[in-house]
């Protein structure tokens, strides 16, 4: 992967309904910059209103980079996106402007910031054994025979995270080296002084009534109506798309299973639970990034931005 250029990248991140979108384009706008998304499903074409894509409005005040550009039907891995941002990011340096990615998939950050290692396939027969011996030794039992394949990854990886667990051990058995050797053999295509980051963390109190009013707005912006065109489509329950918060809960609205009001509740009630494992995820991947809690540490923020990466 060819590596950006050296200039300032300012990396925006935070759960769904932070205020992020703002705060990119309002970074955008004071320093001349250019948006670049971070988030798995403002990717995708099929879904502005429920994923809160940039209006167009939005979009015509600064350029605007990597939304909308994927179709429902076609998944996107952390190795895409990566491989799309950075020719991104390498033409915006060039342009003598500030690169904004701005998201809430954490695994795109951790991509740029620390690398994606190359890891080959692992088999299907070995991630069904890896499987099989999960459920035959139990959590405690399975991280120990982990441990004597990769032990840092047993240390490092929380209690509960079978999905991590599991890959450690299938990447080790497939190809007789640790994940976290893979990992220390990668370098991250941003260099540690080559970008700044920030965390949006309001209160959750705030972030939950966020919540709750955007996905109002919504339903009154035409979210049914993205999903009705989702589900003609026929596409896999499985793909990436269908995944979005609200779509599985319209969908049932729409075929009658559901009323309105029930829908509305349920979408709810998944956007808190999607808003708090982002935060989960960025206190625990990210805890020396700086937090932007109030509005007036956003003010503040953008003034030290400013002032720190004056237009070229």
């Amino acid at each position: 992967m060819t590596r950006p250029e050296a200039q300032p990248v300012l990396l925006i991140a935070g759960p769904t309904a932070s205020g992020k979108s703002a705060l990119a384009l309002r970074l955008a706008e004071r320093l001349g910059g250019e948006i670049v998304n971070a988030d798995a499903l403002q990717l995708y074409a099929d879904l502005r209103v429920l994923t809160a894509r940039p209006t167009p409005q939005e979009e015509a005040k600064a350029p605007h980079h990597l939304f909308g550009v994927a179709d429902g039907a076609d998944g996107w891995s952390v190795g895409r996106w990566l491989e799309a941002a950075l020719p991104v990011l390498s033409a915006i340096s060039a342009r003598g402007r500030t690169a904004i990615v701005v998201g809430g998939t954490g695994l795109y950050f951790r991509a740029l910031t620390r690398g994606l290692a190359d890891v080959p396939a692992v088999p299907p027969s070995v991630r069904q054994g890896a499987a099989g011996t999960y459920e035959r030794l139990g959590e405690d039992a399975f991280r120990r025979a982990l441990a004597e394949r990769d032990p840092l990854a047993a240390a490092r990886i929380a209690q509960g995270d079978r999905q991590r667990l599991l890959r450690a051990f299938e990447v080790a058995e497939a190809t007789g080296k640790a994940l976290t050797d893979w990992q220390a053999d990668t370098k991250a295509p941003l260099a540690p002084g080559q970008w700044r980051a920030a965390v949006l963390e309001p209160d959750r109190q705030t972030l939950y009534a966020r919540c709750d009013a955007r996905l109002e707005a919504m339903v009154e912006q035409g979210a049914l109506d993205e999903v009705r065109a989702l589900m003609a489509r026929g596409l896999d329950p499985l793909a990436s798309v269908m995944k979005a918060v609200g779509v599985r809960e319209f969908m049932a609205h729409l075929k009658g299973e559901r009323s309105l009001p029930e829908a509305i509740a349920l979408a709810r009630q998944e956007t808190r639970r999607y808003a708090k494992r982002q935060l989960t995820w960025f206190r625990n991947q990210t805890p020396d990034w700086p937090r932007l809690r109030t509005p007036a540490e956003l003010d503040a923020y953008v003034g030290s931005q400013a002032q720190a990466s004056p237009i070229s």
